[in-house]
């Protein structure tokens, strides 16, 4: 198998920044709906196993430890021979990275899908101390083995009981578990390895997601105590309102204020969605709670199929406030219908307020 470095070409020191742009430019030029070549579909594949890999700390670290045969057995069925990737779907991956058709242009069928997001996220978190390179102890100097537990961890003890001995087993209150002591704890971390430090990542906010959803960014959690692998970090997404339009799902829901002349009558409606002005038709006799549906200009699906739709609910407005010839035009039209009406108010204070107008 082709070493991964070389398919991505960049070096073994590489950032995950500097494999995600290489993989990026490359996936870009061999991708199967932009380079009809074999070749091309065959190489693509190549450099998709070597990014996933990379991409992913644990695995990259097994990888540079053991080659690719350090990775069998990962996913799936495994054993000897086994295909370390079996399991690993091309299509996934290239959608996720890039979004629903190449490019994130218009997929197959569907309309155009909105593009990620990049946000940064800073917090204070314990990192590894450079000083001591994550062991505790001062430059120059190394942790001995406990005198307590003699480098077990644990302490044990043995009592008697009507039954017999009884064994217990305890971490170590000396070192905590760890089996080592610090004779001479370093200066900056104190001896615990770590330094709480304010570090800022950079988060890719996929297209579509909603409130709840959590981001894992492996290996940026908080590092462990005295060289002990880092955790995660998780991020937990919360979604602003929008001034317009609320959100169903995958859906956008927007009421629109309708005058009762135009949903009486019909109109033509000059209406602002996320991708443009759109032509929104109103038919004559419009009612209150009729929806409109916009195809395809709600929020991209989160697996990258397309987007959910737009929906326009009416509002029929009813005028409140009425000039002297609006308020005989619509008398008119009443009794043109033969409806019955309040009768007019034609008292002082309806003369004072009539003048105020």
């Amino acid at each position: 198998m082709e070493d991964f470095y070389e398919l991505l070409g960049v070096g073994r020191n590489a950032s995950d920044e500097e494999i995600k742009r290489a993989y990026r430019q490359l996936a870009r030029e061999l991708h199967p709906d932009t380079n009809p070549d074999p070749a091309a579909e065959e190489q693509f594949k190549k450099i998709t196993l070597a990014y996933e890999v990379l991409r992913d700390p644990e695995r990259r670290q097994r990888y540079d430890t053991f080659g690719a045969d350090g990775l069998r057995g990962t996913g799936g069925a495994g054993g000897p021979g086994a295909n370390p990737f079996a399991d690993f779907g091309l299509g996934d991956l290239f959608e996720s990275f890039f979004g629903s058709g190449f490019g994130g242009g218009r997929g197959r069928g569907g309309p155009v899908t909105g593009a990620d997001l990049k946000h940064e996220v800073t917090l204070r978190a314990p990192v590894r101390c450079a000083t001591c390179e994550g062991q505790g102890a001062a430059p120059g100097t190394s942790p001995v083995r406990c005198s307590v537990c003699e480098g077990t961890g644990e302490v044990r003890r043995v009592r008697q009981s009507i039954l017999g001995q009884m064994v217990t087993a305890s971490p170590c209150s000396r070192c905590g578990g760890m089996g080592e002591e610090i004779p001479t704890p370093c200066p900056d971390c104190r001896g615990d390895g770590r330094r709480t430090e304010e570090r800022s990542y950079a988060v890719e906010i996929p297209a579509g997601v909603d409130n709840g959803t959590t981001l894992r960014l492996a290996g940026r959690g908080a590092a462990g105590p005295r060289g002990g692998p880092t955790g995660d970090l998780y991020v937990h997404i919360q979604v602003q309102p929008h001034e317009r339009f609320q959100r169903d799902g995958a859906n956008l829901v927007h009421v629109l204020r309708v005058p009762m002349t135009q949903a009486t009558l019909g109109a033509h409606i000059p209406f602002s969605t996320l991708d443009g002005d759109e032509d929104l038709v109103l038919p004559a006799g419009t009612q209150t709670g009729r929806e409109f549906r916009l195809r395809g200009r709600g929020v991209p699906h989160l697996d990258g199929r397309g987007r959910g739709d737009l929906i326009v609910r009416a509002v029929v407005e009813t005028p409140t406030r009425l000039s002297r010839s609006e308020e005989e035009l619509l008398r008119k039209f009443a009794g043109e219908r033969d409806e019955a009406v309040a009768p007019e108010d034609t008292g002082l204070f309806s003369k004072i307020r009539s003048a105020f107008k």
